[in-house]
């Protein structure tokens, strides 16, 4: 079988290309696929012999023991640039849609406020992360995931939290300094709750979300070191 596998960030960079095709035998597993990587591409191997990557299947992270199927979708994650009690859906209650965007528009806290509160908002805590010491920061995602991944931590903050809402929004492309290249807003009816699941939420987005910045200072420019995310299934 045949199947594609994208590249992101220093891999794509390494490689060329945002894309290679690895020719694999039924039943051959996430191990065999970076082998074969590692062989079409010398670069692209060189950079898998240097850095933690983890494969998302399907848009899902998973193991090198992994097996792998005919019409997967593969995406090869370098290390992302980061720097539970009884579930309220379980008791009953219908819990808020949270908003997410990964996108190259500008972003606006105020906007994220206004699309969490509610009548029963008592407290917003919002966070924005922004660009300092360097002229830029260009940021690159796998996009469709990237939203997924976002909006599965925003609903797990939901449920474990006594929240109201929640929104998270992810810039692409080029940020210059003072911009906010990511914005967290949560609602709640106390501040202690808000502030809680704002940092949770952040802090996991940071960590688990396939995005990725590259400093650019003057002539010269640099992919920020990140940390691999954990495989969520073999």
């Amino acid at each position: 079988m045949v199947l594609q596998v994208r590249l992101f960030a220093v891999l794509r960079e390494q490689a060329g290309r945002d894309r290679l095709e690895v020719e694999l035998a039924e039943g051959a597993t996430v191990a065999d696929a970076l082998r074969a990587l590692g062989e079409e591409s010398e670069p692209l191997g060189a950079a898998l012999e240097a850095m933690p990557v983890v494969m998302a299947v399907n848009r899902a992270y998973v193991s090198e023991g992994a097996i792998l199927s005919a019409g997967d979708e593969l995406a090869l994650i370098p290390p992302v640039s980061g720097g539970a009690g009884p579930s309220r859906e379980d008791a009953g209650e219908e819990l808020p849609r949270p908003h997410v965007r990964v996108t190259a528009e500008l972003l606006s806290a105020e906007r994220l406020n206004q699309l969490v509160a509610t009548n029963h908002t008592g407290a917003i805590v919002t966070f924005q992360g922004t660009t300092r010491d360097v002229d830029r920061l260009d940021y690159e995602a796998y996009q469709p995931m990237a939203e997924e991944k976002i909006a599965a931590i925003l609903a797990d903050v939901l449920d474990r939290h006594e929240i109201e809402g929640a929104a998270a929004e992810h810039r692409t492309g080029p940020v210059p300094r003072g911009e906010p290249s990511v914005v967290v807003a949560i609602a709640a009816a106390h501040r202690g709750p808000a502030f809680a699941a704002a940092r949770e939420a952040i802090d996991r987005i940071k960590a688990e979300a396939p995005i990725w910045k590259r400093e650019v200072e003057g002539g010269e420019a640099r992919w920020v070191e990140g940390d691999s995310p954990r495989p969520e299934r073999g």
